[in-house]
């Protein structure tokens, strides 16, 4: 079976949340940050097993752009200039369902790596 195509996609008005409703009627909000992070991109989850990167500091990031891909999916752009994930609408909707368990395990592998949600400052 496959998931309920989306209805709506609606970037909140402060750019840190992506709103969807998908045909059924389900409605997930999903955070800016949560999608930078847990991107489908080969830049975050490697192109092999083994590869995928944690990313820190994203806490702040905001959405951009939401571009449609065909009718499956959307490339969304951060203001990081991360723009290469291609969200399908099975994706989206397994974040809405799953997607805090998966980002407390991707707080609790920043907090194991030393890293943080927050931009650090290079030093000068």
């Amino acid at each position: 079976m496959t998931a309920p195509w989306p209805t709506e996609l609606r970037v909140t008005k402060d750019r840190r949340n992506l709103k969807v409703t998908f045909q059924d009627g389900v409605v997930a909000e999903l955070p800016a940050e949560m999608l930078r992070v847990l991107s489908p991109s080969a830049e975050v989850q490697g192109h092999g097993p083994g590869q995928r990167v944690t990313v820190p500091g994203k806490r702040t990031v905001e959405i951009i752009s939401v571009v449609a891909m065909g009718n499956y999916a959307v490339r969304i752009g951060f203001d990081d200039m991360h723009d290469t994930g291609i969200y399908t609408w099975s994706f989206l909707r397994e974040l809405g369902e799953q997607g805090r368990e998966r980002f407390a395990a991707y707080e609790a592998e920043l907090a194991a790596k030393g890293m943080t949600r927050d931009r650090s400052e290079k030093p000068r």
